[in-house]
């Protein structure tokens, strides 16, 4: 009898069917552990043939993901059910973009410089985007290896890199929940926000749209599943006029461009834009630098009662700065005030970290735009802020913050304090001790939430900044795309 006839009987579940074994009537002499010896051998080899031929035929393909707590890669055969597969519904697909909208605006870093930047945005680029490591005489350890001079700008960078290492890559686009576009939005209109008319400002914009429309992932939801960082503000890319005296572009409101969701540093009234985090200073790279940070602020001497780090806003319409700066400076020494318009000592992370560091509150009014960085500064130094706006944080950051605001800040109407119906220290003095301990605890929390982790490294069980942004969106991309 021909092997794959054999094979064929024996897997259907009747090996020994219609087969005439030579000699069989000598088969009675064959002692039975004889025949056994014999007959197993064959059993087990017709066995991993039948596993091999039932198990390998219906291979249609691999998938992968990166687990998080090694960074191994995982192979599964053929399609996973819900079970086994936990990146099902988190898959991400990222867009090969061409390098015009994210590398050759990097390469030619000179052009993102502005002549007040402390220093060249080349420098910037370094580690990732993270920028230059801190190096002071008066760092200790704790500052060492996770602690850069980042520009609030490399955001995009920042978390295009992670967006490279994210656990739950496809590089087949029909599997993805979401689809990742990395253009380097912010930083390309850099380049031509002083000096050049609209059409120059807008061009990548219109070309990107353009783009991405011809794209088979765009053309499944109308772009309805696609988002991307920018590390400006919203309303830099909603200019609505062509007067080349107006600020930022027409990107946002572009018709396509209005069905993908912009993850941004601060939202505007427009739906598909979310807030994230500022980046910060600190970047760590493993849990232990995160927990050794929170348990070192734990045990912190705050001989201030409030301070502020900034500068007069004189000719900005509406701005209690003045109001604030003059408050803290007649505070009788509660208040502790660093001015910014001098020698740019707020750029310095650590003065700044030191100032927030000895304080129990940080007061965090409306900079340029509502929102500022260093209000994600005074957090990471677990330091309670102030805020004199609900746009400064409350409305914006939804997926980072809690929706209880007086667990971890104080509010102060900033037209109460304009006209003199409330005072900074009156209103903080209010605050018990146990009730500021309990609010710094729920400050301290929140750090490895508002952080980003160093793109060249994996923390094993935080969430932080990124992950909670990921989380956000493919929740998000998920309800839009339910119908």
């Amino acid at each position: 009898m021909k092997l794959h006839v054999l094979i064929s009987e024996f897997c259907a579940g009747n090996p020994t069917k219609n087969i005439k074994w030579k000699n069989q009537p000598k088969r009675k002499y064959c002692s039975n552990h004889f025949c056994f010896v014999l007959f197993f051998p064959v059993v087990l080899f017709f066995m991993l043939l039948c596993f091999n031929h039932l198990f390998f035929e219906n291979i249609k393909g691999f998938v992968y993901f990166h687990g998080k707590s090694t960074g191994s890669v995982t192979y599964f055969p053929g399609k996973l059910n819900e079970t086994e597969d936990s990146c099902l519904g988190r898959y991400i697909y990222i867009h090969d973009l061409p390098e015009r909208f994210n590398e050759d605006v990097i390469k030619d870093c000179q052009s993102i410089t502005r002549s007040t930047d402390k220093y060249s945005m080349c420098k910037s680029l370094e580690n990732s985007g993270l920028g230059p490591g801190i190096e002071a005489l008066n760092a200790s350890d704790l500052w060492k290896n996770s602690w850069f001079s980042t520009n609030q700008f490399m955001l995009e960078v920042i978390f295009h890199n992670r967006m490279k290492k994210y656990d739950c890559l496809t590089d087949d686009s029909a599997l993805a929940s979401a689809v990742f576009v990395p253009y380097y939005s912010g930083l390309d209109l850099r380049r031509y926000l002083w000096g050049f008319n609209t059409s120059m400002r807008d061009l990548s914009g219109i070309d990107l749209v353009a783009w991405l429309a011809r794209k088979p992932e765009w053309k499944r939801n109308s772009g309805m599943d696609h988002f991307l960082i920018s590390g400006r503000i919203a309303r830099d890319f909603r200019r609505k006029s062509n007067r080349k005296s107006d600020w930022g572009s027409n990107f946002r409101l572009l018709p396509e461009s209005e069905n993908i969701t912009m993850l941004t540093i601060e939202t505007g009234y427009s739906k598909n834009d979310v807030a994230v985090p500022y980046p910060t200073y600190f970047h760590p790279a493993n849990d232990f630098q995160v927990h050794q940070w929170q348990e070192f602020l734990r045990k912190q001497n705050r001989p201030y009662l409030f301070s502020f780090a900034g500068a007069r806003r004189s000719r900005q319409k509406g701005s209690i700065r003045a109001e604030i700066i003059d408050q803290c400076q007649a505070s009788n020494k509660l208040c502790n005030f660093m001015d910014c318009s001098l020698f740019n000592q707020c750029d310095d992370p650590l003065n700044l970290m030191s100032l927030f560091r000895s304080s129990v509150f940080c007061l965090q009014p409306p900079g340029d735009s509502l929102t500022r960085r260093s209000t994600f500064d005074s957090i990471l130094s677990g330091c309670i802020p102030v805020f004199f706006h609900p746009g400064s944080a409350y409305t914006q950051y939804v997926w980072h913050l809690p929706k209880d605001h007086n667990r971890y800040s104080v509010f102060i109407s900033s037209k109460d304090l304009r006209v003199g119906k409330v005072t900074i220290n009156q209103t903080l003095l209010q605050v018990s001790k146990d009730e500021q301990l309990a609010m710094r605890e729920e400050v301290i929390k929140l750090i490895p939430g508002i952080v980003y982790g160093d793109p060249r490294s994996r923390l094993e069980t935080i969430d932080d900044a990124f992950d909670l942004a990921i989380n956000g969106i493919l929740k998000r991309i998920k309800v839009l795309t339910k119908n």
